[in-house]
């Protein structure tokens, strides 16, 4: 242990000058490289037609270039990480003494590991490495962890907490406390940013067992609003992408996001955390692409949802039938009736060789029973043309082949999933949907998953091999019918996550009591019921909407809930205008019921803010569902875009005529909206004059 380490801020002098020293090397490297790259693509072109015949030095020159851009590519994913650790080195430190040893080691923590060449000890670690668990799941005391040489046991002495910024210390704890006393309470506090933070500063316990679990295939999270859970589940890709970085790359992960939104907001986490960010869409994106050959557009949830609101009853029974196990056993034996419907048999002829009817009947129901329907009589097809090229001893040409593979292809009565799906609609006594040409097709959300789950039944396909690991956020969103469909398209291991209490549905729909019976009972449950986000008053008031009992609330208060009636909406709008430019915040939102009432609101805050001087341009956006970015100050949106944003103010703008608390939907919308606010929350209602 030297004196500099025994110092904080002798250290981070130190380390500050170390990092500035590395980053000066890869610049002079960086640069060396770009002249090599220059260099290399300089003689090829002047070389290439003098290169031999065969190709060699043509593909030595080529991998020798791409090894050079390869290095440069990786010193400049280095550099970038080294000048954001520049800015906040260390957040923590731990004193420890291995069993047998007389003095402490002293380990620094940080965003990621930092030496001052290849294989040399690290002067700070990884928050991710094994040595940091000691930061995370102990106070001073008896301690161990798991290194890969097994378990390592011994004493801490000491434990210190690190804020840094821009290179200066801004506190530093000696820390017998659990991490969420002092420092936490101060992340709480804080204003709200207009993207997700990381955590890694302030990692409890229990959260650090789930980000560092590796040995459950499929991890479910059922947390409370606030508690972190989607915060921890990318604490956990970049956790996963670190301890398995031989076989798990960026690249292999996808989220399944609740909105388009959703990928501006959670844009920096993995980042900060030294890692590339992930692929990031919706699954209704995910289902329209995989249907845009068959339809021109599908429904998604929210236009479902637009409807529901905008009707005089939000029971839509015929869309929960169509999401449910007995409609899908219903299509099931459909799908066996079309073993015999759909198909026409007859013989082919090609050159004098004969394929029989009875020997085509024979291949499709015998040899390639296990190849789905619609995808079978190709491996017939194939199987023929296999047995004709044999006997000519000649290969047929792919127009030959062709021609060959569509007389097979025939004898289909139908391929169109649209009037398949169609018939089954007849089978199950349904309405059929419109008999349009595939350009005017418009798919009812009610059908999209339908016809999806048919689609994978009746054609080959493989799951995704480029996704190692899915992530499914808001998972009280999606229906039985929806993960049955998951389970065909991925194979891989997931984290799902999501909080029972904010469904988009009228009544509660717990996920967590058919999972198992998709994916079997070897899936690990986790409930986490901590809410960070809000003010125990906040917190309190949208409780007692939901009638949630055991929720474990931060000790943290605020300002009492401001619940205050209208004669007018814009009575309303004219009080949101004036309280955001006498007293205005980080990131504040207006919350809506529907689309339409959000873009009216936007329309007319702009208006009133205008008048009072409020930056409009710059601080006040409306966010809609083809929105791509989340900004600072006063956004406008609906409930269901607001799900996994927060705020640090909240004014929720419903007509009193949909305050009802015997409406479950709008009560729903209410406790979603209610549990985005951090610090202050003002329910608005006004008389609905429409």
């Amino acid at each position: 242990m030297t004196d500099v380490q025994k110092n904080g801020s002798a250290y981070l002098t130190f380390i500050s000058e170390k990092i500035t020293q590395k980053i000066g090397e890869l610049d002079a490297s960086i640069l060396e490289s770009e002249q090599d790259i220059k260099r290399m693509h300089s003689y090829y072109w002047e070389n290439y037609t003098e290169m031999d015949e065969y190709g060699y030095e043509n593909y030595d020159n080529q991998q020798a270039l791409f090894r050079e851009m390869q290095s440069s590519d990786d010193n400049a994913r280095l550099r970038r990480r080294l000048v954001r650790m520049l800015d906040n080195p260390f957040f923590g430190r731990v004193d420890f003494c291995y069993e047998g040893d007389e003095e402490p080691e002293i380990f620094y923590i940080g965003i990621g590991n930092f030496a001052e060449s290849a294989g040399h000890i690290p002067l700070i670690y990884d928050w991710r490495a094994p040595i940091a668990s000691l930061f995370y799941d102990y106070e001073k005391g008896p301690a161990s962890y798991e290194a890969p040489a097994g378990v390592l046991s011994g004493e801490i002495t000491s434990r210190r907490q690190y804020k840094i910024r821009g290179g200066r210390i801004i506190y530093e704890l000696e820390s017998d406390i659990k991490i969420d006393d002092d420092v936490l309470m101060q992340e709480l506090g804080g204003a709200g940013e207009n993207k997700l933070k990381n955590i890694i500063r302030t990692i409890q316990k229990e959260q650090n067992a789930i980000i560092r679990n590796t040995t459950d295939r499929i991890m479910v999270i059922q947390g409370a609003a606030g508690s972190g859970k989607t915060s921890i589940a990318l604490h956990r890709i970049a956790y996963l992408l670190y301890h398995d970085r031989g076989s798990l790359k960026s690249s292999n992960v996808l989220i399944l996001s609740p909105n388009g939104i959703f990928s501006d907001y959670i844009s920096q986490i993995l980042p900060e955390l030294g890692e590339e960010n992930i692929r990031e869409m919706t699954f209704d994106l995910y289902a329209y692409r995989q249907l845009k050959d068959i339809v021109y557009d599908c429904e998604d949830r929210y236009d479902l949802l637009e409807h529901s609101l905008s009707s005089d009853s939000h029971e839509d029974t015929l869309y929960e039938y169509k999401q449910s196990r007995e409609f899908v056993d219903l299509l099931e034996s459909f799908i066996l009736t079309l073993e015999d419907e759909l198909m026409n048999f007859h013989d082919v002829v090609y050159r004098g060789t004969v394929i029989t009817e009875s020997e085509i009947i024979d291949l499709f129901y015998n040899k390639f029973t296990d190849v789905p329907l619609l995808s079978r009589m190709q491996e017939v097809a194939e199987y023929y043309i296999d047995q004709i090229e044999t006997l000519r001893q000649k290969d047929l040409e792919p127009e030959e082949k062709d021609l060959l593979a569509q007389e097979f292809l025939s004898m289909y009565e139908a391929r169109d999933y649209y009037d398949i799906y169609n018939r089954f609609l007849s089978f199950a006594g349904l309405e059929c949907l419109p008999d349009l040409p595939q350009e005017k097709r418009i798919l009812q959300y009610e059908d999209v998953y339908p016809m999806l789950y048919m689609k994978n039944r009746l054609e080959l396909r493989r799951p995704d091999p480029t996704v190692k690991h899915l992530i499914i956020d808001e998972m009280q969103d999606y229906t039985w019918l929806q993960y049955a469909v998951l389970s065909q398209m991925f194979r891989c291991r997931m984290t799902i996550l999501g909080d029972r209490a904010q469904t988009l549905d009228d009544h509660p729909n717990d996920v967590l009591k058919f999972l198992p019976g998709i994916y079997g009972k070897n899936i690990r449950m986790i409930s986490i019921n901590k809410c960070y986000r809000n003010t125990v008053e906040i917190a309190e008031y949208a409780n007692r909407l939901a009638g949630i009992h055991d929720m474990d609330l931060i000790d943290r208060h605020g300002a009492e809930v401001l619940e205050k009636g209208f004669y007018s909406e814009q009575e309303a709008i004219n009080f949101i205008a004036e309280n955001v430019s006498s007293a205005p915040l980080e990131t504040m939102a207006v919350i809506t019921l529907t689309e339409g009432e959000a873009f009216y609101v936007h329309r007319r805050l702009k208006d009133a803010l205008g008048v009072l001087q409020f930056d409009v341009e710059n601080r006040l956006d409306l966010l809609h569902r083809n929105s791509r970015n989340f900004k600072k100050g006063l956004t406008v949106t609906t409930f269901y875009l607001a799900k996994g944003l927060e705020f640090d103010r909240v004014y929720v703008l419903f007509p009193a005529s949909g305050g009802d608390k015997d409406d479950p939907l709008v009560n729903q919308a209410l406790y979603i909206a209610a549990t985005r606010a951090m610090h202050e929350l003002c329910v608005l209602r006004y008389k609905d004059e429409s």
